[in-house]
């Protein structure tokens, strides 16, 4: 989560010129990943918790 944090930084300092990620204002599109990522992981070890 801390990498793709630090990655969606640099696209607003500097654009990575990624497909999809061409203009600085797309780092909006790296940050909702990371919210995807997080939520995703919370339920997985909440599923897996009682195993």
């Amino acid at each position: 989560m801390l990498l793709l944090l630090l990655v969606a930084t640099v696209q607003v300092i500097k654009p990575l010129g990624w497909p999809g990620l061409k203009k600085r204002s797309d780092a909006w599109k790296l940050v909702a990943g990371v919210v995807a990522v997080t939520f995703v992981s919370v339920i997985l070890s909440a599923a897996f918790q009682g195993f």
